[in-house]
């Protein structure tokens, strides 16, 4: 197996690899996106992605389409071919008995179960073994994968929307609607896209959300995001709207609290999930924790200051995504996050900005964390 000394064709065919993977965005949960080009003399014969979890891999999809025309041929996938039976059989077998002759990978699997067996089992077979092909461009396709199989917990992506000065909501809590309907159609896509959408009680009695999306995109899944409230106290009523959409309500809460509650919740519908406290309230990283042994890969989080503030002093966000709109709500409106104990420069939280770009008439701002040594 090598690294690979690739030509600006094998490039090419990778880009077209990851672009296929990306028709998979909305439906592959828990499974990672992953695309398939195969070729024959530098021309594509065939091409394929994994549509929905339980369903044909990208590579099986692929060799479906050309039968005994893959042998000798070469095939570019954007993941590590696996190695291992689960809903279905390993793909790595599948391009061996096919006859492949060549197998470019963006990027090593780090699923425990592949994990550079599926190369090894390729390259044992005789197969021409090469990875590292666009590999961060193949890694943006899988964040919440690739975290929750090497450190165990889901990527977790803050939305918040604020106007020009910063402001979320104004002193009474009134926000809707800070930003454009091109925003906020913009954000059911994003929710269309997510494992769960992470909430906290205040949310949910303030402003009784659905948390579902809504978009067209979302009708590409099988079922909602999974919706998670927590709540530490049982606070949230059995007739919020949440419980009246379609899909799972998943609360966690405390063992001692409010278990008066437990039942009407229960009969609402919620799964409640009791967890260890930090300070009184429920342990946030035991919350991702268990959400990442759920499967869930990204979490979309819709909070207030409160708990986007809680999150972030304890580094659990990877991710915001900043909606900016052009107008002003005074000094006595809310923030974006409850950060106490920021005093000094020292103590601040560094970010690095990847996009920027409009949104109907407000502007979207892509960030990701830096907590570094702080």
């Amino acid at each position: 197996m090598a690294q690979g000394d690739f030509s600006s064709v094998d490039t090419q065919h990778m880009s077209t690899a990851i672009q296929l993977a990306k028709r998979g965005l909305y439906s592959t949960d828990p499974n990672p996106r992953v695309g398939c080009i195969i070729t024959d003399a530098g021309k594509v014969i065939a091409e394929g992605w994994h549509v929905r979890a339980g369903e044909g891999h990208a590579e099986v999809n692929a060799l479906k389409q050309i039968g005994d025309k893959a042998k000798d041929a070469t095939a570019y996938v954007t993941l590590e071919p696996c190695s291992h039976f689960g809903r279905t059989p390993p793909c790595a077998q599948a391009l061996i008995e096919a006859g492949i002759a060549r197998v470019v990978v963006a990027m090593k699997d780090p699923n425990p179960q592949v994990a550079g067996k599926g190369l090894q089992l390729l390259a044992d077979a005789g197969i021409q073994v090469e990875s590292g092909l666009l590999e961060q461009q193949a890694a943006l396709l899988n964040p919440g994968y690739l975290k929750r199989m090497r450190e165990g917990r889901p990527w977790v992506r803050c939305k918040l929307a604020m106007s020009l000065d910063g402001r979320t909501a104004m002193a009474s809590g009134e926000s809707k609607w800070i930003t454009s309907a091109a925003a906020r159609e913009d954000v059911h896509r994003l929710r269309a896209r997510s494992s769960a959408i992470l909430t906290g009680s205040g949310t949910v009695m303030s402003d009784n959300p659905s948390l579902t999306a809504r978009c067209d995109e979302a009708a590409q899944r099988t079922e909602q995001p999974l919706r998670v409230i927590v709540d530490s106290e049982l606070k949230v009523s059995p007739q919020s709207a949440v419980f009246r959409q379609q899909g799972t309500v998943r609360i966690y809460t405390l063992a001692d609290a409010a278990p008066n509650r437990r039942d009407a919740l229960h009969d609402a519908g919620a799964e409640i999930v009791m967890l260890p406290a930090r300070d009184s309230r429920v342990d946030l990283t035991a919350v991702m924790h268990e959400l990442a042994e759920s499967q869930i890969n990204e979490v979309m989080v819709e909070a207030g200051a409160g708990l986007a503030g809680a999150l972030l002093q304890q580094q659990l966000i990877d991710e915001m995504i900043i909606y900016m709109a052009p107008k002003l709500m005074g000094d006595s409106a809310r923030g974006l996050f409850q950060l106490p104990g920021l005093e000094t420069m020292a103590q601040s939280i560094d970010l690095h900005i990847d996009d920027v770009r409009k949104i109907g008439v407000d502007w979207r701002f892509t960030i990701r964390t830096d907590y570094g040594d702080k």
